[in-house]
């Protein structure tokens, strides 16, 4: 969630750190600082609560030069934002420490470091970690083994970057649940939590695995596994360029992630659909064995990525007749589960660092080792620890808010779809038509995307109100789901999604002239029906806004409700074509109402703490 850049060098390091941060804005803060040590070989610190561009403009009143140093964006956990919680934290002018994660224990380290004497500035569990470290720094005299033993008494999550001005020239860096990777540079190296924060400076990197301990300087790097012994890890160029995050003409990414959809969907099929057959190799060399014994799934994910979820579950039951469930991860990992013999457990995270996904596939491993990821960052820890993946490859997604993310995960998991239905009776011709509708779906996106004005115009509805209501049946209920949160998101406005046929048993009572309610509806052969609970919504002076399938009879609905006709598609493939209208309507609201759309309030982009 949080952000952290350092750098070694032999060049002053505060505008790579700065630059880093600018780039990390994505990932969801409240308030920027940076750490560097100085010509004199002192620590030189600025903090600011709230954006980047305020911590840069305190830059170019007070200019601070270090050749190494380490910054941060906080999103806040333990204390309110401000700018003593802000990193980075320093201990006794010695040791400069910036932290994602959560050390759960930091209770009772304070009150034994209190008893020792350390003094604390802020409410942050981080600050205990900078004592620890200072603590045995004073010991050793070495930064590399102070940190080492500091974490041995860490419970809980972290990625740190520590510098001291003990050990001059000396970056340490180390991860456990949390993201951690090395740029690597010429005379010169960097840290991040994500490798687009670096991408000004370097394209090669090393993922930190979990555990390691990473000794860094200008012209040295010598990392260490969870069980002390020196290893060598991969270096990996990035296919990223610096300019890949860039916005464009866009006024803000989450636009211009929408509009970048069709592109995003037929790279997911590029490569692995042939002639309407699906390659047998989309999933690695491994996964036939792994799909053949395939009885059950188990689905596992938070968020946007759950609401893909529970779309697959209607495909794998409907289409590929393979039982199927949906579990949000922060309740599967805490609880006692049953797992089927012969399941398949599906993770799915556009990050591949969510820390409850993360966590419920290490809990799962020791259960069984069918597991497949649906991920959108190949380096990801995810997609490292999972047995078989699929990658999303729908680029890099700045807006917090989801959008050529979960389109591209919803076309993967159809992928895994057809790979399993072929194994379960579905005939060659059915799997052949259901890839050639998707391959006609970017086209159809794109239809959509350009008649956006009506979407816009009917935002304009939605300015001045509090609540919706979003309804759906089959498989377009996660859709609504889906719609509803990116309403709430990046609006601000409390939005409730409901299976139509449910309004009856209690959300009707909602409905009036100041409720809304957004349906969608496509050709699923029930189409009736949610006609009918649009009637009724109707019959108690509700207004609803209709998304439906162009073919779709509305008889007196065309003039009774607001109305935007999409183009007519197989019912199956309707969820992926559906999400864009109410993706547009979110972002259109939202930017009537003036709220930040990109990085929107309490939220973070990449949840890598519970």
């Amino acid at each position: 969630m949080c952000g952290i850049v350092g750098a070694v060098a032999e060049r002053n390091v505060t505008p790579i750190l700065l630059e880093g941060l600018r780039r990390l804005e994505y990932r969801g803060y409240d308030s920027a600082g940076i750490a560097v040590i100085n010509e004199a070989t002192c620590i030189d610190r600025l903090r600011r609560v709230g954006k980047v561009k305020a911590l840069s403009d305190a830059l170019d009143a007070s200019p601070l030069k270090g050749f190494y140093g380490v910054a941060h964006t906080r999103w806040a956990t333990h204390g309110s934002p401000s700018e003593s919680n802000a990193h980075p934290h320093i201990c006794n002018g010695k040791v400069a420490i910036v932290h994602n994660g959560i050390i759960e224990n930091h209770g009772s380290l304070r009150q034994s470091q209190k008893t020792v004497g350390f003094k604390f500035t802020s409410e942050t569990d981080t600050e205990v970690a900078a004592h620890q470290i200072e603590h045995y720094l004073n010991q050793h005299g070495d930064l590399l083994q102070a940190v080492k033993l500091a974490v041995t008494d860490f419970d809980g999550a972290y990625a740190l970057g520590v510098v001291s001005v003990a050990d001059a020239g000396r970056l340490v860096a180390t991860r456990r649940g949390s993201p951690l990777v090395i740029g690597i540079g010429f005379g010169e190296h960097f840290i991040a939590s994500d490798a687009s924060a670096l991408l000004p400076v370097t394209r090669r990197f090393i993922y930190l695995e979990e555990g390691d301990i990473a000794d860094i300087r200008c012209n040295s790097l010598v990392i260490y596994a969870a069980n002390g012994d020196l290893v060598e890890r991969e270096i990996r160029e990035s296919e990223l360029s610096a300019d890949a995050t860039a916005r464009g003409e866009y006024r803000h990414y989450m636009l211009k992630e929408i509009h970048e959809q069709p592109t995003c969907l037929i790279d997911v099929l590029e490569g692995r659909v042939h002639d309407g057959r699906l390659l047998a190799s989309v999933f690695g060399p491994d996964a036939e064995a792994i799909l053949d014994s395939t009885r059950h799934v188990q689905i596992i994910a938070c968020g946007t990525s759950y609401h893909a979820g529970l779309v697959a579950k209607y495909w794998l039951e409907a289409l590929a007749g393979v039982p199927c469930h949906v579990e949000v991860a922060s309740e599967y990992r805490y609880r006692k589960t049953v797992l089927l013999d012969n399941t398949l457990v599906v993770t799915i995270s556009q990050s591949g660092e969510t820390a409850d996904t993360l966590a419920a596939l290490r809990g799962i491993k020791s259960k069984t080792s069918a597991t497949l990821s649906i991920c959108n960052v190949p380096e990801s820890s995810l997609v490292r620890e999972s047995a078989l993946r699929l990658m999303t490859r729908a680029g890099p997604e700045i807006g917090v808010a989801s959008t050529k993310a979960f389109t591209s995960q919803l076309l993967s998991l159809l992928l895994l779809v057809v790979a399993l239905g072929r194994r379960n009776g579905m005939a060659e011709a059915e799997a052949h038509t259901l890839l050639q509708q998707a391959l006609m779906l970017p086209t159809l996106i794109d239809s959509v995307l350009q008649n956006a004005a009506v979407i816009e115009r009917w935002a304009e509805d939605f300015t001045d109100l509090k609540n919706a209501i979003f309804i759906g049946r089959g498989l377009l209920y996660p859709i609504a789901l889906e719609g509803a949160l990116k309403l709430k998101e990046i609006s601000y406005i409390h939005a409730d999604a409901y299976p139509a046929g449910e309004l009856k048993h209690g959300p009707i009572a909602l409905i009036d002239q100041d409720m809304p309610t957004i349906a969608i509806a496509c050709m699923d052969g029930h189409e009736g029906k949610i006609k009918s609970n649009i009637q009724e919504i109707l019959a108690r002076n509700g207004k609803v806004y209709l998304f439906a399938d162009e073919c779709i009879q509305l008889d007196d609905l065309d003039t009774a409700c607001s109305v935007i006709r999409l183009p007519a598609i197989a019912a199956e493939l309707a969820p992926v074509l559906y999400a864009v209208p109410l993706q547009l309507l979110s972002y259109f609201v939202a930017v009537g109402k003036g709220t930040d759309v990109d990085q929107p309030r309490n939220l973070a982009k990449s949840v890598t703490v519970e």
